[in-house]
């Protein structure tokens, strides 16, 4: 097992240093200077754009420039934001947990209602459940994120006037930040009508996010359900007289999540990626929303930090996700 983890860490670095040098040039690419983006329609002096050049240490060679940044970023420095002149990593850490709030019931939603659609689209095959799980979960995989959450807004929000338009609590409110978690921290200040209305902001934000891991979950939990219930120890346990219930809940259901879980662990990497637009539409304070306003304001150090805090996260949750797999499947690890 030990063996098996250490190949598994192995492969971060590479990967690590190619994220830093795919965002650091990519985000160079992006038209426009982030010093000229400062000056706003004012402008600045000559002299005041070079200094303010040479104290972001964007006037050095781009080697140099990209040698120094992965430096900083193994010692745990992200540089400063070159519009607030805060630490990134303070500011990511600011919006960190809006995010993986965000995420974790987007989440919660898909496996709640993806899972036992899968398994009900495996045990009733080519029934109508299962061309109606099949067909809802390719319109809510085809679906883009923009769209699917104007039109969230557009009818529960605008029409009907059952949710919050944007935002995460509602403005009457002031509760005290103790985790960073808004639904937490209305139950921890006791206040019924904060929690109330930070659930409610959450609803379509969390829809619109979880639809398209959803739709995948519910996919890849019906594939290999009728898979596993195709083995011999399936049939084996039906001939002993187990119950239908048994059969699937006991037998198939455990064997079958083997692959789920890795689905599960690649679908954080969309979680953060629709958070982007998600959190844009939604006016959701979090991390993606805060990437958005950082790229249009050519904040290099803000996009270099945030996206590389959000890779090193994935990273490591696809790691644990490996980890997993090789517990839960011996087989995976002595390959």
């Amino acid at each position: 097992m030990i063996a098996f983890v250490l190949k598994r860490l192995a492969l971060v670095v590479p990967t690590f240093l190619g994220i830093t040098l795919l965002v650091f040039s990519l985000i160079r690419l992006i038209p426009g200077d982030p010093v000229e983006a400062l000056s706003g329609e004012r402008g600045m002096t000559e002299e005041r754009y070079h200094r303010l050049v040479h104290e972001f240490g964007l006037d050095r060679p781009l080697p140099v420039q990209y040698g120094e940044y992965v430096w900083r970023a193994l010692h745990g420095d992200l540089g400063v934001s070159v519009v607030t002149h805060e630490p990134v990593f303070s500011e990511f850490a600011a919006r960190f947990p809006a995010t993986v709030e965000l995420s974790l019931v987007a989440m919660l939603f898909a496996l709640v209602i993806g899972i036992p659609a899968g398994i009900v689209a495996a045990v009733k095959r080519n029934t109508v459940w299962d061309y109606s799980v099949m067909g809802a979960s390719l319109t809510g995989y085809s679906m883009p994120i923009f769209w699917w959450g104007l039109l969230l807004i557009l009818t529960f929000s605008v029409g009907l006037g059952w949710t919050p338009v944007s935002g995460r609590l509602a403005i009457q409110y002031d509760i005290p930040a103790v985790t960073g978690f808004m639904l937490l921290d209305s139950v921890l200040s006791g206040d019924k009508g904060a929690f109330r209305s930070a659930l409610s902001h959450l609803i379509l934000p969390a829809i619109a996010l979880g639809t398209i891991p959803l739709a995948v979950i519910a996919r890849m939990t019906r594939s290999s359900m009728l898979e596993v219930l195709r083995e011999d120890y399936v049939r084996t346990a039906r001939a002993k007289g187990a119950g239908r219930v048994r059969v699937v809940a006991v037998h198939a259901l455990r064997n079958a999540l083997i692959p789920v879980v890795t689905t599960i662990g690649l679908q954080i990497g969309t979680l953060f990626a629709g958070a982007i637009l998600t959190e844009t539409i939604f006016a959701w304070p979090g991390v993606g929303k805060w990437l958005v306003e950082a790229i249009h304001r050519r904040d290099y150090a803000a996009v270099q930090g945030g996206i590389l805090c959000t890779a090193t996260i994935i990273i490591g949750v696809n790691l644990i996700v490996d980890v997993l797999y090789g517990v839960i499947n011996p087989r995976i690890r002595h390959s």
